[in-house]
């Protein structure tokens, strides 16, 4: 999709992506949740919606589908983190979006949200993964959430951060690897771009 005509629809949807912004804050709110032990957990959300909204035109595929990516970018950590099953996650887009475009979110939601683990590789394990390369968009809104973060951890270089940082940096071939789709080749909604794939390895340069 064209950038301007992206951003045009963005405009377009304004006060609805903030009220989904809204809605996801007050979630991560409501238990207690932080980013970095520092910052309300909006601020994590926030840097994932910003990053769909820059790259979202290299992957989205209709007008209506718009919103379905930001409410994947605000809600992706709510089943995870913020205790919402499925069926609230589906409940809670139904209020901003049609029907089919409400199972769409949630399934970006379903497929963010980690596996049961000890270790972090074992929540992020194969299985894991099949379920974002199978799920439309599902792979650009994971590459939004790794970019916030390893954003964040390289330009706040504390302990935490610096090893996060390191982290995100070995993870960097697997994760990619694990993210390539099957079907991107003839989907546009299952791609990650060339220039943000680009852009997030900068990140570690």
């Amino acid at each position: 999709m064209n950038r301007m005509i992206f951003e045009g629809l963005l405009k377009e949807r304004e006060e609805r992506v903030a009220a989904i912004r809204d809605a996801a804050c007050r979630l991560h709110d409501s238990v207690g949740q932080t980013y970095d032990m520092t910052h309300p957990y909006g601020f994590h959300l926030q840097s994932v919606a910003d990053f769909a909204c820059r790259y979202g035109h290299l992957v989205c595929d209709r007008p209506e589908d718009v919103l379905t990516i930001l409410f994947g970018a605000y809600y992706h950590d709510s089943m995870e983190d913020a205790r919402l099953t499925y069926r609230a996650v589906l409940t809670v887009a139904r209020d901003f979006l049609p029907a089919d475009q409400a199972a769409a979110a949630a399934e970006i939601v379903y497929a963010l949200t980690n596996e049961k683990g000890r270790t972090r590789a074992e929540r992020a394990n194969d299985k894991y993964y099949e379920g974002i390369r199978e799920t439309p968009y599902a792979p650009f809104v994971k590459l939004c959430d790794r970019m916030a973060n390893l954003s964040y951890s390289v330009h706040c270089p504390d302990g935490l951060n610096n090893r996060m940082a390191r982290i995100y940096t070995e993870e960097m071939p697997h994760f990619l690897e694990a993210l390539r789709s099957p079907h991107a080749a003839e989907d546009l909604r299952y791609v990650m771009p060339e220039e943000m794939v680009s852009d997030l390895l900068a990140l570690i340069i």
